[in-house]
């Protein structure tokens, strides 16, 4: 039924609840799980040693995110592998969504923090709207 399902999460409690439900359904359908957290590009014009030390922080919180989501999707029968991604948080995770011949998207409702970006409800609508697959959004 969903043999590729991709995951979108920004570390928000709504999409930590959306990686349990993904891990629910992998397992019960035995597919693979590619999760993803997709951010707007950094500004240039930070110049450094600015944009150092905030790719530093950005990609900190990013292996945060990233582990606690593994963590809370658990053991499933098929791969599980996840990425960071640069570029608008809608349109990365349409584009990976196509990449990986997605079955199924799961992506929470509400972001948070300076992260909010990713999980909004402009971001979700976004998906939900030009998605050829479909859509699942977990709060």
């Amino acid at each position: 039924m969903f043999d590729h399902i991709l995951l979108a999460v920004d570390g928000s409690d709504h999409s930590l609840k959306a990686a349990k439900v993904a891990g629910d359904l992998a397992r019960l359908s035995g597919g693979t799980l590619h999760v993803v957290t997709a951010y707007d590009e950094l500004p240039h014009y930070l110049g450094e040693p600015n944009l150092s030390k905030a790719i530093a922080e950005r990609t900190n919180n990013v292996e945060k995110i990233l582990l606690a989501t593994v963590e809370e999707v658990g053991e499933i029968p098929g791969e599980c592998d996840s990425e960071y991604l640069e570029g608008s948080p809608a349109e990365t995770i349409l584009r990976e969504a196509e990449t990986h011949n997605a079955d199924l998207i799961i992506m929470g409702t509400r972001g948070r923090g300076e992260m909010r970006s990713l999980l909004l409800g402009s971001q979700s609508h976004k998906v939900l709207s030009e998605a050829s697959c479909p859509v699942m959004l977990v709060r």
